[in-house]
């Protein structure tokens, strides 16, 4: 069995999000996804809307999503590859060349993919923010 493991904090879930997790599981049988604390969400400077809880719940909903496990620091990744029997760890292409996946290469294959076009949480907080009553900039994509 090829086992799948990717990061995020996947908040305010959408079309990119689900794409990248089909894309990871097609990569092998069984996708792990570690999701952001809460807590360390609050060190990296991030806020969820939804709670790790609710993020966690709507990730096990996914059919592509075999398992979710809480991520808490950044250290925690060689440990997940090992604990879970990591094959490949797999990230948005945005994170492509960043040492704290690098690091992972003599411990499992690491695979950047390309984001969805179009479409990020950044993206629509900012258009949530700017609507003043006039939804019509919400339904342009």
């Amino acid at each position: 069995m090829k086992r799948i493991l990717t990061y995020g904090t996947y908040d305010l879930l959408h079309y990119g999000h689900i794409r990248l997790l089909k894309r990871a599981k097609e990569l092998g049988d069984y996708l792990i996804v570690a999701v952001s604390s809460d807590e360390f969400n609050a060190e990296k400077g991030k806020r969820a809307y939804h709670n790790f809880e609710t993020r966690k719940e709507m990730l096990e909903a996914i059919r592509y999503v075999d398992l979710v496990i809480p991520e808490s620091t950044w250290d925690q990744k060689r440990d997940d590859v090992s604990r879970y029997e990591v094959d490949v760890v797999v990230m948005g292409g945005d994170w492509e060349g960043d040492p704290r996946f690098e690091c992972l290469r003599d411990c499992c294959d690491v695979v950047y993919l390309d984001r969805t076009p179009g479409v990020s949480t950044s993206q629509i907080k900012e258009e949530l923010n700017l609507t003043t009553g006039d939804t019509g900039n919400l339904f342009r994509h």
